[in-house]
């Protein structure tokens, strides 16, 4: 990922997600006439290392602070980088790539509904945390080319086989092809009690794994 990344305030940081879901990207064989899509592109990290690979990047966020902070850091890197605000499924509509990729909202909240405003926006998915990710197994059939790859990384919390399900239902071939352990961050442990409650953490769980799963479209 490229270095000197700046952030705005409320800007999701590139974390221990942010570097996985890197490593598989850097698996993919990305070229001059690769189009790829990044739903939810915070600091623009990742579509920035996509675009240095000669990718023809276009990046989505439903953050200004983030549409921003991505604009400003393909600026400063001299990298070409289509930045788009609001929501993924409609600044796409009628468009096809030759590869998706997303670390979603991902985290599960008390509420179900999607916050408005603010840095939760980032991580908060509703009750099960799978608010973003069901829409984009979803929308992948129709966001990919034949033979279009998708990857995602999320919370193993979530349910990497409803993720595998719901792609397979959608008609793509899909696999989690990375994990990682990593320690809980300070939403997790704020949500403790109330995530053992939902029987969605042990008790004292201290970690958490996180999986990239890549599905294909035939």
């Amino acid at each position: 990922m490229p270095d000197g990344l700046v952030a705005l305030p409320g800007v999701y940081q590139p974390q221990a997600d942010t570097r996985l879901l890197a490593a598989a990207l850097a698996h993919e064989d990305l070229g001059f006439h690769t189009e790829i899509l990044e739903i939810g592109t915070g600091t623009g990290a990742l579509a920035l290392h996509a675009a240095s690979r000669g990718a023809r990047v276009t990046a989505v966020d439903v953050s200004w602070p983030a549409v921003a902070t991505a604009r400003l850091n393909a600026w400063r890197h001299r990298l070409p980088l289509r930045v788009l605000h609001g929501d993924f499924e409609a600044r796409t509509a009628g468009r096809r790539f030759d590869v998706v990729f997303s670390n979603p909202p991902y985290v599960p909240a008390p509420h179900n509904r999607l916050p408005s405003h603010g840095p939760e926006r980032a991580w908060d998915a509703g009750l099960d945390g799978r608010a973003v990710i069901d829409r984009i197994c979803a929308d992948a059939p129709a966001l990919l080319r034949p033979g279009g790859i998708l990857l995602m990384v999320h919370s193993g919390m979530c349910g990497a086989e409803k993720t595998l399900d719901r792609l397979a239902g959608a008609g793509l071939a899909a696999e989690v092809t990375a994990t990682a352990s990593v320690p809980w961050g300070p939403v997790l442990r704020s949500r403790r009690s109330w995530l053992e409650q939902q029987g969605l953490a042990a008790e004292a769980q201290e970690r958490e794994e996180l999986v990239v799963i890549r599905a294909q479209r035939p």
